[in-house]
């Protein structure tokens, strides 16, 4: 430019005056003009986008939608269950063993597959072997007792008993003609249920009842909905509170449940004796006896009373009602196909009606079951059921009784027993209002204490069983890697995230330019993913990018409750714009919207996809595999080279979408890295999950399967990092750095790459950092860092 004006100057030697004044001004603006020009030639905003037109809040909206997805594909759920039941029905043992791999498969969704302990006889509740009769009449007496269910679960706690059951047995003074397990609702006490306590109306003591008419009965203990602040944060129930750490766990509180249940049964079956063996249930015992029953051909009638009926809404449920795909696989009506040939009887009256408000635990609602929805489902499992009727040359014996009172006579007329007036009203000696709560008070402490401790015995057994579960992996070489590790990527898509098994559909890209500064622009991007569900971010250009030049793209990731522009605007504290900083480093930079938006909003779409077996990754990871096939339209994107980074929420992202969506080329995880089933499942450490309002969080049966540690392995061997700031309250180092030292050892000491994994620890909080993540981008991105 300069010898140009210089040229210039020399030759207005030759013209005149006047237009040799003008050189000087052509040189001073000749500059700016080509500067401009160059300038109109950027690459400004995305290609092949039609323009977005639409208002209001898109993160709102996408939130909406994924609703609407979720409910279709419950309802689709409920359709489609049929053609998984394709039972053989040509004899009763063709059926019992086409039902093998459904019982199996329910048992492992309501986590009861753990071997019970074996035992001769329950014994007497200790406190009370001075005076060990509650309660007596003319024809019953009443005890106390326990029996072992479950075994320490480690290897050499085998033998030890973790998880007792507790309850009353009802002897009858005469013979005995059946065994039953009466099962109370979660807010009734065994008590109430042998009339030991009148707060119940007569006809309703039904353990009373059925002792009375000659059946020997056992009424177990349940954990109650009794709601209270926990380790002085979140409000729980006590239900809840032992199901979040056992969901992790890959248990359910309802499981424990139903094992205490067969545990009673394995009893019965021991005596020698041919006597029937029957479970009846009310509310939550009702539920209990219908899976138990469901899992158990030895359980020749079962009585279920306030709960059968459609499963479609079980989603707003309290949340220790949440088993992971069972919607997917088995509704009422499958369940009660489970039980034939043997009797069910559903007594369609007036079950429990419950409001649970949120105050850190799930908001829930329990409301009675419309009979009529009742009768529908029953009638269709029997009419299913019509070749195996016609197999066995008897009719199915299913009945639903809607009159109070008919189902315990129906349950006492196939054993052959009427039901007088006189067996109805003979009392047992009560107990004071305040004897009755204070012994079932201190009882379900008990089963509370001993559930939690062997929860937590789950969590320190967990790491050997994720080692024997990640033992296939070939690390001999890179390549041997990469080919082992593919089928784990598959189990994690398909049995912990879970995936709809739909296409991905047509861009349908929009567009619009929402923001501009002098180092970039800023287009909103809308793109569809699947009906009702579309992708919505944030596309950072930064200026000066020319055409046909490829750049690297860094996707940066919002945390809980954020959005794509606290990312890029104002300096958030958390984030620190780094996005827009990036972008000024000469990144092209993304910053979608995630889902995990508006408190409950978002929380109910984790309960509406876990029991398709599905969590919100399996919407937010096609959202993300959406994004990245877009990306990779541009022209000014490299397709290798697009990377990840996200914090807290967006660092639990950077954990699984990486993982799955293998088009990212690196993964960096900011402000969330830890001993993740620790964080989730420990009733020991304030920094647990349990302990906080965040009721979605629990993913199924991690603990089994993949830590932190086992989720960077699916994305080893592209680089991975972590940024971790000493006082960020996630986590405690020494937890992190547990973790990140099997992440390390893979990569460092097992495929000899470490230059592809680092671990920032600095003196911060919960925040982006930027200095070594900045670095470990421009190393593995290839992108030359900007001048000091």
């Amino acid at each position: 430019m300069a010898a140009f004006c210089s040229s210039l100057r020399s030759k207005a030697q030759s013209l005149s005056h006047s237009s040799a004044r003008l050189i000087p001004a052509i040189c001073l603006l000749l500059p700016m003009l080509i500067l401009q020009n160059a300038a109109a030639q950027d690459v400004s905003a995305p290609e092949n986008t039609q323009p977005l037109t639409e208002e209001g809040d898109l993160a709102s909206l996408m939130v909406d939608g994924i609703d609407r997805f979720l409910l279709s594909e419950i309802s689709k759920a409920a359709a489609s269950r049929p053609s998984l039941w394709q039972l053989n029905q040509n004899s009763l043992q063709a059926f019992d063993e086409s039902l093998k791999t459904h019982r199996e498969q329910l048992a492992g969704e309501i986590g009861a597959h753990d071997s019970r302990l074996e035992f001769d006889a329950p014994t007497l509740t200790s406190s009370l072997d001075a005076a060990p009769e509650v309660s007596q009449n003319s024809l019953v007496r009443v005890l106390p007792i326990r029996w072992p269910v479950l075994s320490h679960p480690s290897p050499q706690g085998q033998g030890v008993t973790s998880v007792w059951g507790e309850g009353l047995l009802l002897l009858p003074r005469t013979s005995i003609i059946a065994d039953i397990v009466v099962i109370p609702d979660a807010d009734q006490s065994p008590e109430q249920i042998c009339g030991l306590d009148v707060s119940l109306p007569p006809d309703q003591q039904i353990a009373r009842i059925l002792a009375n008419r000659g059946f020997r009965v056992v009424v177990p203990q349940l954990i109650s909905r009794q709601k209270e602040k926990r380790n002085g944060r979140a409000s729980l129930t006590s239900r809840e509170y032992l199901h979040r750490s056992a969901f992790e766990l890959g248990r359910t509180l309802a499981g424990y449940e139903v094992q205490s249940t067969l545990s009673l049964v394995d009893w019965f079956s021991k005596s020698g004796e041919s006597r029937p063996i029957c479970l009846a249930g009310y509310g939550e015992g009702g539920m209990i006896s219908l899976f138990a029953a469901a899992l158990d051909t030895r359980i020749s009638t079962t009585l279920v009373s306030g709960f059968f009926g459609p499963r479609e809404m079980s989603w707003s449920e309290p949340l220790d009602r949440n088993f992971a795909g069972l919607l997917q696989h088995a509704g009422a009506a499958e369940l009660a196909m489970m039980i034939a040939p043997r009797t069910l009887i559903i007594d369609a009256g007036h079950g429990p009606e419950v409001t649970i408000p949120g105050d850190g635990g799930a908001p829930a609602q329990l409301v009675s079951p419309d009979p009529a929805a009742a009768e529908a489902l029953l009638s269709d499992a029997t009419a299913r059921l019509e070749p195996l009727s016609k197999s066995i040359g008897r009719p199915i014996p299913f009945f639903i009784e809607k009159a109070p009172g008919n189902a315990i006579r129906s349950l006492c007329k196939h054993h052959g027993l009427t039901l007088p007036q006189d067996i109805v009203h003979q009392s047992l000696q009560t107990l004071t209002a305040d004897q009755a709560k204070a012994t079932a008070q201190e009882r379900e402490l008990r089963l509370l204490k001993q559930i939690d401790l062997h929860n937590q015995a789950l969590l320190h057994e967990s790491p050997f069983v994720r080692s024997q579960f990640m033992s296939k992996l070939d690390t001999s070489s890179e390549q041997k890697y990469r080919e082992s590790v593919e089928s784990y990527r598959s189990v994690f898509r398909k049995e912990v995230i879970g995936e709809f098994e739909q296409p991905l559909l047509p861009f349908n890209a929009q567009s619009r330019k929402s923001w501009e500064t002098d180092k970039w622009t800023g287009h909103e991007v809308r793109l569809e993913v699947f009906p009702d569900v579309f992708a919505y971010g944030v596309l950072l250009l930064p200026k000066g990018l020319k055409p046909g030049e490829k750049r690297p793209v860094v996707v940066c990731q919002h945390g809980l409750e954020g959005r794509p522009t606290d990312i890029f605007l104002n300096d958030h504290p958390a984030y620190h714009d780094f996005a827009a900083k990036l972008c000024e480093r000469g990144f092209i930079t993304f910053s979608p919207q995630n889902p995990y938006i508006f408190t409950d909003r978002f929380r109910t779409l984790q309960r509406k996809a876990q029991p398709l077996g599905k969590s919100l990754f399996s919407i937010i990871v096609p959202q993300h595999q959406q994004i990245v096939n877009w990306l990779k339209t541009q022209s000014f994107t490299d397709p290798d080279r697009i990377a990840f980074y996200g914090l807290s929420y967006g660092g639990k992202s950077a954990m699984r979408i990486p993982a799955l969506v293998t088009d990212y080329c690196l993964s960096i995880c900011s402000a969330d890295f830890n001993e993740w089933v620790l964080k989730n499942a420990s009733t020991r450490h304030n920094f647990s999950y349990v302990w906080t309002g965040e009721y979605e969080i629990f993913e199924w049966n991690l603990g089994s399967t993949f830590n932190y540690a086992e989720m960077a392995s699916l994305i080893c061997p592209r680089p991975f990092m972590v940024e971790r700031g000493h006082f960020d309250g996630v986590g405690l180092d020494e937890y992190v750095a547990f973790e990140y030292a099997k992440v390390r050892f893979l990569y460092a000491a097992q495929l000899k790459i470490p230059e592809r994994t680092e671990i920032e620890w600095f003196d911060g909080p919960h925040t982006i950092n930027g200095q070594a993540t900045y670095k470990f981008l421009h190393k593995h991105l290839k992108w030359p860092e900007p001048p000091q």
